[in-house]
C-alpha cells in the first residue's frame, strides 16, 4: 500500500489543493500463487487515517507499507500484519550520503546483499524461500541491527544519518517480518 499526493483543482480560489491517491497492490506470483495480480486505486481529499481504515476494513493478511501513522490502527489486533518496506528504509540512507558517505555506503551495501538474496529466492517455493532467508538473510539482518545500534550512539542526533537510523530501528520488527514467512 502507498499513497501519493496529487494536485486537485480548488474551484473558486484559482489554486490547487493536495488530494491523495491510495494504491493497493496484490501480486503473489513470485511465491507461486496463481491468483491474478490486482491493483486498486482510491482517491481522498486528505491523508487522514480514516481513509486506510475504511479501505482496509475487510482486509486480513500482511500489509507492506511505509511507516505512515494512518496505518498503525490497522495493525492493532493482529488481523493485519505489518510488513515494512526496505526500499523506504534504504532511501533514508541514500539521502544521508551527502553528509555521511561512509555510513551510507555501509548500509546500502547491507541492503544490496539482502536484495541479492531475494533475487535468489524468487524462483523458490515457500519452504525453500523461508530456509534461504533463515540461512542467508538472517545473519545479515543481525549484522545490520548490531551496526545500527552501535552507529546510533555515534551520529549527531539531528543529522540525516540519525534520522535514517532512527527510522530503520523504529521499523525493525516489521522490516524483518519478510524473513519469517
Amino acid at each position: 500500500a502507498d499513497d501519493t499526493p496529487v494536485p486537485v483543482l480548488a474551484p473558486g480560489n484559482g489554486r490547487t489543493k493536495t488530494g491523495r491517491i491510495w494504491t493497493y497492490v496484490r501480486d503473489d506470483r513470485p511465491s507461486g500463487d496463481t491468483t491474478a495480480p490486482a491493483v486498486w486505486f482510491a482517491y481522498s481529499p486528505d491523508r487522514k487515517g480514516e481513509n486506510p481504515r475504511q479501505h482496509l476494513k475487510l482486509y486480513k493478511g500482511a500489509l507492506q507499507a511505509d511507516a505512515y501513522a494512518g496505518f498503525q490502527q490497522r495493525y492493532e489486533g493482529g488481523r493485519i500484519i505489518e510488513v515494512a518496506c526496505w526500499a523506504h528504509a534504504r532511501r533514508k540512507f541514500f539521502e544521508a550520503k551527502e553528509t555521511d558517505g561512509k555510513r551510507s555506503a555501509q548500509m546500502l551495501e547491507f541492503v544490496r546483499q539482502l536484495y541479492a538474496i531475494e533475487d535468489e529466492a524468487k524462483p523458490l517455493v515457500h519452504d525453500a524461500r523461508r530456509e534461504l532467508r533463515e540461512t542467508k538473510s538472517r545473519p545479515i539482518l543481525d549484522a545490520i541491527k548490531a551496526w545500527l545500534d552501535a552507529e546510533q550512539q555515534l551520529v549527531l542526533p539531528r543529522s540525516p544519518m540519525a534520522a535514517a537510523i532512527g527510522y530503520t530501528l523504529n521499523q525493525w520488527d516489521a522490516l524483518c517480518r519478510y524473513a519469517e514467512h
